[in-house]
C-alpha cells in the first residue's frame, strides 16, 4: 500500500505563501474553540526517521498559543517506564478536556520498532494492537478528537536526508548508527507499518498518509487534515448541544432516580453467599499472625522479582474495607506497599477520562498498590447517583475489562474483593458507630442516603460482578458478617494470588 503512493507530488512556493496565512489564522481559531467546548485533541506523528516530524510539529504549533498545548518526545521506555503496562506512560500524558497534546512519536514504538529490534515477543506486540485500538477508542468515546499522521519518504529520500544530516556539523548528531541500522531495514519497518495502518486505521482514530518528501506540501495536508478534523468534531458537538433532548425513561424521571426493577430473572451472585461463616478469635488470632508473616515474604519475592500487585477493595459501607486494609498491610515493608483511598475526583480529574486517575497510581513491577474504592465506583455510586450518564455507566464494564485485562497482560496480580453484608448487619454497624465516639467520625449522612438505595445497590453490584468478573481478573465475594472471618479470607486469597504467579 504505502510503496504505491506517489511521492512526488509538491507543492510551489507561491502557492505555498498564499494557503498558508488563512490555514494559520484557522488552526488557531479552532483551537480557541476546543478550548472554550472543552475538547481535547491528540495528534500523533509517527514516519521514517529524518521525514520531518520536529518540522512538521514545530510549524504546526506556531499559530497556536503555547498555554494550550504539550509536545511530549517519545524515546525508549526509562526504567520507571519499562516497569508498568506499556501504554501507563501514554494514559498519563493524555490531554485535560480543551487541551492538545501532541506526540513525536508514540505507542506505535511497540508495533514497529520494538517488534523489528525484538525486544519484545510476537504475543506481546500482536496483543498490542488490540490494547491500542481499546486505548484510542476509550479516548474518542470520552470526546477525544485524535488525528494520527504517517509521515512517507522512499529509502532513497531517507538516505539522501540523512547524508545530509551527517555533512553538517551543526546537524550530525542527529543520525545515529541505530538511524542506519534502521534504513538497512527499510523494507521490514515497512511491511511492519503496513500492518500497523491496516489494524489500528479506525473510524475513531484514522491514520493520514503525508506524502512527506515535499516540506511545503506535507506542511499544508497536515494542517488540512487537522483543519479538518477539528471542524468535523466541533460541527457535531455544536449540532449535538443543540439537537439533542434530556434523555428520560418511561417513568419521566432521570434513570438513577428509578427504583431497582426487582427483576426476579436477574442473576444475583449476592443472593448465594452464606453470610452465616465465621472463626473463633483463638483461630483468627493464630492464622493472622501466620498469614501476615507469609505476605511479608512474598512481597519481598516480589520486589527480587519484579511482579506488580494491585488489590481492589469493594464493598458495602461499613463492610469492614479499612479493617481488611490494616490487616493486610499489618506486617509489609512500608517502603513496598502504597495505599490509594478513592472519594470523588478533583477538578482536574474530572477534566480526563475517568481512567486517567486510576492508571495514574498503577504501581511499578515489584510493588504492591491497594484500592480503598475503585474505577467500579463507574458503575455504582456514579451509575446510582446519576453522576455520569446511562451511556457512561454502561460502556464502562467493556472499559474496564479492557484496562483490567492491560494489566494482566503485563504480569500484574490483581485480586478484586467484594465485602458482602446484609442489610440489617449495615444497620448495627452504623449504629455502633454512632454510639463510640472514636468511631463516630465515619459514619456520614451520606451514609444514610446510600442505604436507602440498598436495592438499587444490590443489582448494580450483581451487574458488576457478572460482567467483570473474568478469567484473568475473577472477583472474590468475602462474607464479612463475622470481621474475623472477612480478615482471614482476604488475606488468604491474597498469598494464593500471589503465590501462583510466583
Amino acid at each position: 500500500m504505502l510503496q504505491d503512493i506517489d511521492l512526488s507530488v509538491k507543492l510551489g512556493k507561491q502557492e505555498y505563501k498564499q494557503a498558508m496565512p488563512e490555514l494559520e489564522l484557522k488552526i488557531g481559531e479552532l483551537q480557541r474553540q476546543a478550548r472554550l467546548l472543552k475538547l481535547p485533541v491528540i495528534i500523533v506523528f509517527e514516519g521514517w526517521g529524518a521525514s520531518g516530524k520536529g518540522t512538521l510539529i514545530n510549524r504546526l504549533i506556531l499559530p497556536l498559543d503555547p498555554r494550550g498545548f504539550k509536545v511530549y518526545p517519545i524515546l525508549r521506555p526509562n526504567e520507571e517506564e519499562r516497569l508498568r503496562p506499556f501504554l501507563w506512560r501514554f494514559w498519563t500524558k493524555t490531554p485535560a478536556k480543551g487541551r492538545i497534546a501532541i506526540f513525536d512519536r508514540s505507542w506505535y514504538r511497540r508495533v514497529l520498532v520494538e517488534r523489528i529490534e525484538r525486544s519484545v515477543s510476537k504475543e506481546e506486540w500482536n496483543k498490542a494492537y488490540q490494547e491500542i485500538n481499546s486505548f484510542e477508542r476509550q479516548l474518542a468515546e470520552d470526546g477525544n478528537v485524535i488525528i494520527k499522521f504517517w509521515l512517507h519518504i522512499s529509502k532513497k529520500e531517507q538516505k539522501k536526508r540523512f547524508a545530509k544530516l551527517e555533512a553538517d556539523d551543526k546537524s550530525s548528531w542527529r543520525v545515529t548508527a541505530e538511524d542506519w541500522e534502521h534504513h538497512r531495514q527499510y523494507r521490514q519497518y515497512l511491511l511492519a507499518t503496513e500492518e500497523m495502518i491496516e489494524r489500528t486505521n479506525t473510524h475513531y482514530a484514522p491514520w493520514t498518509v503525508v506524502e512527506a518528501k515535499s516540506v511545503r506540501f506535507a506542511t499544508v495536508k497536515v494542517f488540512e487534515t487537522a483543519i479538518r478534523a477539528l471542524t468535523n468534531k466541533i460541527e457535531a458537538m455544536e449540532a449535538n448541544r443543540q439537537d439533542k433532548p434530556v434523555a428520560q425513561n418511561k417513568s419521566g424521571k432521570p434513570s438513577h432516580q428509578v427504583k431497582a426493577r426487582q427483576d426476579k430473572s436477574i442473576t444475583s451472585l449476592l443472593g448465594t453467599v452464606d453470610l452465616s461463616k465465621t472463626i473463633s478469635k483463638k483461630n483468627y488470632e493464630t492464622k493472622l499472625a501466620q498469614y501476615q508473616k507469609e505476605l511479608r515474604s512474598l512481597e519481598y519475592e516480589i520486589y527480587l522479582k519484579r511482579i506488580p500487585v494491585i488489590i481492589l477493595c469493594e464493598g458495602w459501607d461499613a463492610a469492614g474495607k479499612g479493617g481488611n486494609i490494616k490487616r493486610l498491610t499489618g506486617n509489609l515493608d512500608p517502603r513496598g506497599y502504597e495505599v490509594i483511598p478513592i472519594g470523588a475526583p478533583n477538578d482536574i480529574e474530572k477534566a480526563h477520562h475517568y481512567l486517567w486517575r486510576f492508571w495514574n497510581h498503577i504501581p511499578k513491577a515489584g510493588h504492591i498498590t491497594i484500592f480503598d474504592r475503585t474505577w467500579y465506583g463507574r458503575v455504582l455510586v456514579e451509575r446510582i447517583e446519576g453522576f455520569c450518564s446511562d451511556q457512561d455507566w454502561k460502556k464502562a464494564y467493556q472499559e474496564i475489562n479492557e484496562m483490567e485485562e492491560d494489566l494482566t497482560n503485563f504480569g500484574t496480580v490483581l485480586v478484586k474483593f467484594w465485602l458482602h453484608i446484609s442489610k440489617e448487619e449495615q444497620t448495627r454497624r452504623f449504629e455502633e458507630r454512632e454510639q463510640t465516639p472514636h468511631k463516630k467520625w465515619k459514619i456520614t449522612e451520606e451514609d444514610y442516603r446510600n442505604r436507602e438505595k440498598w436495592d438499587a445497590y444490590k443489582e448494580a453490584v450483581d451487574e458488576m460482578l457478572l460482567k467483570t468478573g473474568t478469567t484473568y481478573a475473577p472477583w472474590t465475594i468475602v462474607e464479612s458478617e463475622s470481621k474475623y472471618y472477612a480478615r482471614i479470607k482476604t488475606l488468604k486469597t491474597v498469598i494464593d494470588a500471589v503465590s501462583k504467579r510466583l
